[in-house]
């Protein structure tokens, strides 16, 4: 960077910190509390469906919310409106602790939704408002790496701090979470927009959003990228119930069995990190659509052929997360190139679609119904979305353009 470009409001490491916890509490919030639905069945004498539109509805406030948070902190301040939607999150975590039934259960999840929404909105928009080149890749990378491992590794957590001490305390920890995460953005983060008023007129958001919309590129990147880890998002409501109820593992040998899709997941980074030393990321994003076809295609063929086990169901789902880590990056960076201007509503819209394929997938496993059937069928048609919305936007005239923002891991050596 230039000798007289000023200092930023927070330095590098404080915005990567704050932004990567913001960032995290969505999807740890869904993930740590999939060991404990078969027990909430149980518990509330209810149905599985019923505990599963649970999470749905954690899904839709979580990807509507984002929509509204995210413009807002345009005229208002970002400061405030995390403050406000952190507030949400803990309050409703709290209900849950104490829900008497599952009503009022599902009531506090769509509200943590809601409350968590704030997260991965702010931390987009403030690494944008203060950050550029190397410095934004670097943080957003380590966003986008929080995005898709925290859904994998709180399975792990919350499955035993279930069996140690009860599904309540799976909400306690959330609970937890949220008076730091308060406490944190009260204490060290500094705001980083002039309020104005005028950032969200109706008409104007109305405008950017059609502007998106309209995007032909910005959509395929998106999709591209909803199939990708939305595709983790989806796994989330089916895996409890395939890997506990069909295959008989316990809800400790559950989140350890996710560990193969973190591990997966890292390992994938790594080797993109290497790789980018010498070669584009977007050069790299065929490599993860191989990996993510054929992952697909070995859920869709080895679970019908037979029951499932350990093996059939978490080797495929290790060969598509190791394949998000070749896309996720690329492509995050595709669809939100173009629109500096209003990145704030790209950053919404763009983090909508990838937790919309979540809700999307999940609402179409509490359809189906039989988990097993769920998962040989959601999961591969959200990988044959990602693979066709790319193959659509590397046609587009467009793309050529973006060859000189393609992302990199770190600065090259």
């Amino acid at each position: 960077m230039s000798g007289d470009t000023p200092k930023p409001l927070m330095s590098e490491r404080r915005v990567s910190i704050i932004g990567a916890a913001l960032a995290a509490i969505g999807p740890i919030s869904m993930a740590l509390y999939t060991p404990a639905m078969p027990e909430i069945v149980h518990a509330f004498g209810t149905t599985e469906a019923a505990v599963k539109m649970s999470l749905s509805l954690y899904f839709a406030g979580f990807a509507f919310a984002q929509l509204i948070c995210g413009p807002i902190s345009d005229g208002l301040g970002r400061r405030p409106v995390t403050l406000a939607f952190m507030a949400i999150y803990t309050l409703s975590s709290f209900l849950a602790v104490f829900a008497p039934n599952i009503d009022t259960l599902i009531v506090a999840r769509l509200l943590q939704g809601v409350g968590a929404a704030a997260g991965i909105a702010m931390s987009r928009a403030i690494v944008r408002d203060l950050f550029t080149h190397e410095q934004s890749t670097r943080i957003m990378n380590l966003i986008g790496i929080i995005l898709a491992v925290g859904p994998a590794l709180s399975p792990t957590i919350g499955g035993l701090v279930m069996e140690a001490f009860g599904w309540h305390a799976v909400f306690v920890v959330m609970a937890g979470a949220g008076v730091v995460l308060a406490l944190v953005s009260a204490l060290a983060l500094k705001e980083t927009v002039v309020r104005d008023l005028s950032r969200i007129q109706p008409r104007a958001l109305a405008a950017s959003y059609w502007k998106l919309l309209s995007n032909l590129g910005f959509m395929t990147a998106s999709l591209t990228n909803a199939g990708a880890p939305g595709a983790l998002y989806a796994l989330a409501t089916m895996l409890p119930f395939v890997l506990m109820n069909k295959v008989g593992l316990t809800p400790s040998q559950f989140g350890l069995a996710m560990i193969m899709q973190s591990a997966s997941f890292f390992a994938g980074s790594l080797v993109v990190r290497a790789l980018m030393r010498r070669f584009s990321a977007l050069a790299l994003v065929p490599v993860g659509l191989v990996l993510i076809g054929l992952g697909s295609l070995s859920l869709a063929v080895l679970l019908r052929l037979g029951e499932p086990t350990l093996l059939s169901v978490m080797l495929p789902v290790a060969a598509y997360a190791f394949g998000i880590a070749f896309v996720i990056s690329a492509m995050t960076t595709a669809a939100l190139a173009q629109f500096p201007e209003n990145a704030g509503a790209a950053s919404a819209l763009f983090g909508f679609m990838q937790m919309g394929a979540g809700l999307l997938g999940g609402t179409a496993a509490a359809l189906i119904g039989e988990p097993v059937m769920a998962i040989s069928t959601v999961i591969p048609a959200l990988g044959l979305m990602s693979i066709v919305s790319w193959l659509v936007w590397r046609k587009l005239p467009a793309r050529a353009a973006l060859a000189d923002v393609a992302v990199v891991a770190e600065p090259a050596e």
